[in-house]
Parts: structure tokens; sequence; C-alpha cells
């Protein structure tokens, strides 16, 4: 198995790509070992010093080391925790994945819905690149709320994609949209 590795716009954080399908549908974000309870991998990739995020996407996985740790040296280690895992044969997520919550006023399911259709189609692709990902999480009178995962938490870039991008992009094809935050 050969895993190859990529640096992200985030420099406290690496992406991972096993050749093969890490998540099968939607993604998973850890902040700590305690998160990562209903996945395998994760709580090994914890187990590696200095880790301090772990992001599961479609066919990657992301990992976000303390401000200490040092590349060189964690980076056999979680090769090694990948590699493992998917010799294994053990699933990345046991029991049903948590439901994401949403907030938005009745009235809005329309703008909700292009919202999403634009976020789908136009910056996840992008983001998941960089080994993130965005989703919705709320819509109330014009100010979007997203949450950033993965290597887009964190993210020295973060606020200037956020604004600049997904801001500018949502106000452009969506008039009702005045304002793009993040949800911490």
């Amino acid at each position: 198995m050969f895993i190859q590795t990529e640096d992200t716009p985030n420099p406290a954080t690496l992406k991972f790509l096993p050749g093969r399908p890490v998540m099968p549908a939607g993604n998973a974000d850890f902040a700590d070992q305690e998160a990562a309870a209903a996945s395998p991998l994760a709580r090994r990739l914890f187990d590696v010093e200095n880790v301090e995020g772990v992001f599961l996407g479609g066919d990657f996985v992301s990992v976000t080391k303390a401000e200490a740790g040092d590349w060189r040296m964690m980076k056999p280690a979680l090769l090694g925790v990948i590699m493992e895992h998917f010799i294994s044969g053990k699933p990345v997520i046991e029991g049903e994945a948590a439901v994401v919550q949403e907030s938005f006023e009745e009235g809005d399911e329309e703008i909700v819905a292009q919202i999403k259709e634009l976020l789908e189609t136009r910056v996840r692709p992008a983001v998941a690149n960089d080994g993130g990902d965005i989703v919705f999480r709320a819509y109330d009178k014009g100010v979007v709320h997203l949450l950033m995962q993965g290597a887009c938490a964190g993210c020295p870039s973060s606020t200037m994609t956020l604004k600049m991008g997904i801001e500018n992009l949502l106000k452009h094809y969506i008039p009702e949209v005045v304002e793009v935050r993040p949800v911490q």
C-alpha cells in the first residue's frame, strides 16, 4: 500500500491520501481522543504524540499537529497507523454518524437550498483538495454560518477564504446573503 502526502495551506495540517475511499459518505472531524471514540482510525492517530486534530474525508485523512509537533518525527508514525488500519480491514467509523444540526427560519428553505447547492458544487471540492471541508450550519436574516473543518479550521488563510471567496460567491448568486461568518 502506498500512501501519498500533501501539504495544505495550513502548515499545522498534513493531508494523507491512502489511494482508497476513507469515508463512504460525508466526513468526520475529531478535535480530540474523546471525540474520536467512534473511529478506530482516528483513535489510533491520536495516540501519536502531538496530534491535535483528525479529519476524515471521502478519500483522504488530514491530521493537525500541535505547535510543538515536528512533521519529520510524526509523519512516519502517522503513515504506519494509516497503513496498518487499512490493511486490517477494520471500519473507519463504528456505529451511526452524528446528525448535523442546522438552523434557519421557516420560509428560508429555498435560500438555504441555494446556499447548500453552491457550497456542494463550487466550494467543497476546492476545500477538499486542501484537506478540509466547509459545512452549512445556519442562515439567519442574511447571515450564513459555516463550520470549517480539517485543514480549514485554524488555517491562516481561512478568514480570507471565507470572506473574500465564499462570501463574495454567495452574495453574487444569492442577493439575500449579506454576510458569511465562521462557527467555532
